[in-house]
């Protein structure tokens, strides 16, 4: 009788050592790193299992990838075993839902969240958000029309998140809207400094018929045709 009680609690935390040690397929696990060959990393995600992640995976938009031996990674585990007896594994969607869960905290606080431009598509542009990709509408990209957007391509910088639908893995961010929130501080420091009589210099943005708009640093002023000179202009 002792000798039954003592195989079923053997069996019980047989059972038990089991469900602690094995990874759950379809989330996600941490790693560590045991080799880097022929271009990818070899990760060790507990059990006696292995699995191969391409190096590329570990690397942000125009960025090297930086992953040694013995680095300990997050990956998301999608199979146990593939046909070659290896666990089936991505970095790239371990970083997909850690930042689906970053970028929903921040949207709900209507926080700014920082990514990079890295790619064109019909209507718009492509961001990184460290992990999850974004659509950047042409519209939002900047206050003014962008002819060339080569210099912003690449550079981590703050977007604003206008929508998302993690079912649909759709997000929609605006650069604009971060601009123009800069622009209205801005703008509102300018206008309390701002006295009657005072001499100010300012940029030529707009010209009319009925005179010209010109910039003062946050601020639009109209200089009327009428005061530009004292002859007719």
């Amino acid at each position: 009788m002792a000798q039954n009680a003592s195989m079923e609690e053997f069996e019980a935390l047989l059972n038990e050592s089991f469900e602690m040690d094995t990874p759950e397929e379809g989330s996600v696990v941490k790693g560590k790193v045991i080799a880097v060959e022929a271009g990818q990393a070899i990760i060790d995600v507990g059990y006696k299992m292995e699995g191969r992640v391409d190096l590329k995976e570990f690397a942000n938009p125009g960025e090297n990838p930086e992953i040694t031996v013995g680095d300990e990674v997050e990956v998301y585990l999608r199979a146990a075993e593939n046909a070659r007896g290896e666990a089936v594994i991505s970095r790239e969607m371990a970083r997909r839902e850690e930042a689906w869960d970053r970028l929903e905290k921040a949207y709900a606080d209507d926080a700014r969240v920082e990514g990079a431009i890295f790619g064109r598509v019909k209507g718009g542009f492509t961001v990184d958000l460290g992990g999850a990709v974004a659509f950047l509408p042409g519209s939002q990209v900047d206050v003014r029309p962008v002819r060339d957007a080569g210099p912003l391509m690449g550079l981590k910088q703050p977007f604003q998140i206008l929508k998302m639908d993690r079912r649909r893995g759709n997000i929609v961010v605006s650069r604009r809207a971060i601009l123009e929130e800069s622009r209205a501080e801005q703008r509102a420091e300018v206008i309390a400094n701002l006295t009657e009589g005072q001499t100010v210099e300012g940029v030529v943005k707009n010209i009319t018929e009925y005179g010209a708009f010109v910039d003062l640093g946050g601020v639009d002023g109209l200089l009327h045709v009428t005061d530009m000179a004292w002859r007719r202009v």
